[in-house]
């Protein structure tokens, strides 16, 4: 017995001699083939809309803008170069390029609606490309916009343009392995205060967090009153591990500077403490080679120098203090004291690049 003798009959599977079967199953194969094909098929119309939105949307198009501003819309489309086009920041890019591609194919625009035959122009980018070439983003808004980016990637926690602008006086601190320097200057590049401090036995032992709340608290106390406290960001990240208590040492110490310095000489809950980027710094006295900073040594001995034989020095250092300086500097000299130059050299780097270079 086949599969092709055994078919279903009234809900139940029947023997059929094998010529028989074999007929019946290829008529009912035919029967099925034949409805299949006869079936009437449903036909949807397709509805092309698009024609119809298009000339829609650029009839609104014309209605949101008057006259005078379809002219100076197309002025621009019609006549800026490429690079013209992207001082338009909505049409950087692939956008302007497209433009002026239009441009030399089908001609000059004739009207809004025919810019949305631009690859990339759907209707809401149209309108908000329109906007933007009536109300460019004026040069003062611009350079706000500059400006706090350069802040941003300067100074941490973020902080208003006001308040940095109205800055008085900062204390700038540096710390190392060994020690600990700052540098107090006002707004007029006055060095009001500097000075380093030994703190040698932090490094010994286990990092006891009780003995560097001791030590830097004490150091704190030293510190004068200021506007802001800067904070040398260096962010080192070793590889190898036998200097993880370097590391270790480093973020201990920053973060006890942090709370004690906030607490010390909070203000109305801002933030008085700050983080400067190092290679920020490094970068604008020419101290950069590659991604490493060399010191800052010849700079200060410079800038001390200067102070003496110029008559508008770049810092100036008291005449009743330039004396102490100098000899705390040449004490240094064979000694490489890295923080105290660095401190110093931070301090004039957050001034020109965050104060004086945001002032309107």
């Amino acid at each position: 017995m086949t599969i092709p003798s055994l078919l279903l009959a009234g809900g139940r599977w029947r023997c059929f001699p094998l010529p028989l079967a074999s007929s019946l199953f290829q008529a009912l194969h035919n029967s099925c083939c034949r409805k299949e094909s006869t079936a009437p098929k449903k036909i949807i119309p397709h509805i092309d809309f698009s024609d119809e939105t298009a000339k829609e949307s650029g009839k609104t198009l014309d209605k949101l803008f008057s006259s005078e501003q379809q002219a100076s819309i197309l002025h621009v489309l019609n006549t800026a170069s490429n690079k013209e086009l992207e001082a338009f920041k909505l049409l950087r890019g692939k956008k302007s390029f497209n433009i002026v591609e239009h441009r030399k194919k089908f001609g000059p625009f004739q009207n809004l609606e025919s810019l949305m035959n631009v690859p990339l122009f759907q209707y809401k980018i149209t309108i908000q490309v329109c906007n933007s070439i009536l109300n460019p983003e004026t040069g003062g808004k611009k350079k706000k916009l500059q400006e706090s980016r350069l802040l941003r990637k300067l100074i941490k926690p973020e902080i208003g343009r006001e308040r940095v602008k109205a800055v008085n006086s900062i204390v700038s601190i540096v710390s190392g392995t060994r020690r600990i320097a700052w540098a107090h200057l006002d707004r007029k590049l006055a060095v009001l205060d500097w000075q380093q401090t030994e703190y040698c036995q932090l490094m010994k032992g286990s990092y006891l967090s009780s003995v560097y709340l001791e030590e830097i608290s004490s150091i704190i106390s030293k510190m004068p009153k200021a506007d802001f406290y800067v904070l040398e960001k260096a962010g080192p990240s070793f590889q190898n591990p036998s200097l993880f208590p370097v590391l270790l040492h480093f973020h201990m110490t920053e973060a006890m500077l942090y709370a004690l310095l906030n607490t010390t000489f909070a203000q109305d809950g801002h933030h008085q403490v700050l983080s400067m980027n190092r290679n920020a710094v490094g970068k604008h006295f020419e101290l950069m080679i590659g991604d490493t900073r060399t010191s800052g040594k010849e700079v200060v001995k410079q800038l001390l120098s200067e102070s003496v034989l110029k008559d508008e020095p770049r810092v100036f250092f008291p005449p009743e203090k330039i004396v102490r300086y100098r000899q705390m500097f040449s004490s240094t000299e064979h000694n490489r004291v890295e923080e105290l130059y660095d401190s110093l050299l931070q301090a004039i780097a957050f001034y020109e690049l965050a104060v004086f270079n945001t002032e309107s």
